[in-house]
């Protein structure tokens, strides 16, 4: 059966929030597939929960219009307390699965940059050496030398390489380019073929293209996959048991999940996206995990239970963020993972994740505090509309 055959009805958006937000995705990560239908009512959110999270996930939907909201929050008593709301198939109404797994985006990055700290540790890499010492020859364009560019750099967005993403997601249209494998080398490439935005070290900007140079070091270091690298090195060494890193080709969803919608022109209709292939972020953004899990890494991560002391503090180590990012107020980011002020004070570690379907956000505190929300369309930070995603992990961390 074919997939055109297998995809339901898709919805209309029901939330002017979630249309200005994904229209602007929409410029640089198009992708249509041509249906109708109308919003179920059982996607109306639940009411009288009386929970702060479980109201914010219940405005998500309601307010936003995201098809369904999930959450997991670890309070200072260290339970772990799951919340959901709006529903996980917009077509049968069906109910969000608790704990639900969700293609990861970004959070990647963290688990790729975890691998090369390890590999510090090690004393295999350096984070100050040139990308050139490991992948000789393979950096180069206009304005950039892989001898001039430092693993450092790589990992804290700071290399000035450009993004791919920004130019290969324009063609990411219709069912043919969804279901494309795309080669790392590939993914180089596309952008290597543009002008650097800086000089490396004199600026920052946040590039998938660094994270896809660190997954090939990563290979390149230990001769292994590096899927098989974070399988081995984090998810199971810290027993994730719904993450993984998809493999080859690999399509659908393997647990229980919500289906991830996408608005493919303005003013369109969502669309069943869930199913397509994540080759394109690969080390920059293919894992699929849950909130659950999302909680246990970077709680472990942070809790030094991945890295040594002194590779942690480099982990930890940030520069500021662009005013001009539209980024959340006061993030800065570290290697691999970002800070985030709370309102009630301190900060917040984690990194969050955008991908065609889904969008999560997700931190955790020193005292042991962790939050994960994961809603089901692809949402973006826009200086006119902040991530309320993001907002209500805080409400979460701080209530």
């Amino acid at each position: 059966m074919s997939d055109r055959s297998r995809r339901p009805a898709a919805v209309r958006v029901g939330s002017q929030p979630l249309k200005r937000r994904v229209t602007a995705v929409v410029a640089v990560l198009a992708a249509a597939l041509a249906a109708g239908g109308a919003l179920p009512a059982a996607a109306a959110p639940a009411t009288g929960s009386g929970d702060a999270v479980r109201q914010g996930l219940e405005r998500l939907v309601r307010e936003d219009g995201y098809p369904g909201a999930l959450a997991a929050v670890v309070g200072g008593d260290g339970r772990t307390r799951h919340h959901t709301a709006g529903v996980a198939d917009l077509r049968t109404g069906a109910k969000v699965p608790v704990d639900g797994q969700v293609r990861a985006g970004s959070n990647t990055k963290a688990f790729t940059a975890t691998v090369v700290l390890q590999l510090v540790g090690e004393g295999k890499v350096d984070l100050d050496a040139p990308v050139e010492r490991y992948l000789p020859g393979l950096v180069r364009g206009d304005g950039i030398d892989g001898n001039r560019i430092t693993v450092r750099q790589l990992l804290q967005h700071t290399s000035g390489l450009p993004d791919y993403t920004a130019r290969m997601m324009a063609d990411y249209s219709g069912e043919a380019s969804r279901h494309t494998y795309y080669q790392p080398r590939t993914l180089l490439d596309t952008a290597l073929a543009h002008k650097a935005l800086f000089a490396p070290g004199t600026g920052w900007a946040y590039s998938n293209t660094n994270y896809v140079l660190a997954g090939l070091l990563v290979e390149k270091v230990t001769g292994r996959p590096l899927a098989e690298q974070i399988t081995r090195r984090v998810i199971d060494r810290i027993g994730l048991r719904h993450t993984y890193f998809p493999g080859v080709g690999e399509e659908d969803l393997r647990g229980r999940h919500p289906k991830g919608y996408h608005e493919a022109r303005p003013g369109g209709p969502l669309q069943d996206i869930t199913r397509l292939d994540p080759s394109w972020g690969w080390a920059a953004g293919q894992l699929v995990s849950t909130p659950g899990d999302l909680n246990r890494f970077f709680s472990a991560l942070m809790g030094g239970k991945l890295l040594g002391a002194a590779e942690l503090a480099q982990m930890r180590t940030t520069v500021a963020v662009p005013e001009d990012a539209a980024m959340h107020p006061g993030i800065r980011f570290g290697l691999g993972v970002t800070s985030t002020p709370l309102s009630c004070g301190g900060l917040a570690w984690g990194h969050g994740g955008s991908i065609f379907g889904y969008t999560t956000r997700n931190a955790v505190t020193d005292d042991g505090r962790a939050a994960a929300v994961a809603v089901t369309a692809l949402g973006t930070h826009m200086p006119e509309y902040r991530d309320n995603a993001q907002k209500l992990v805080d409400t979460a961390l701080c209530r």
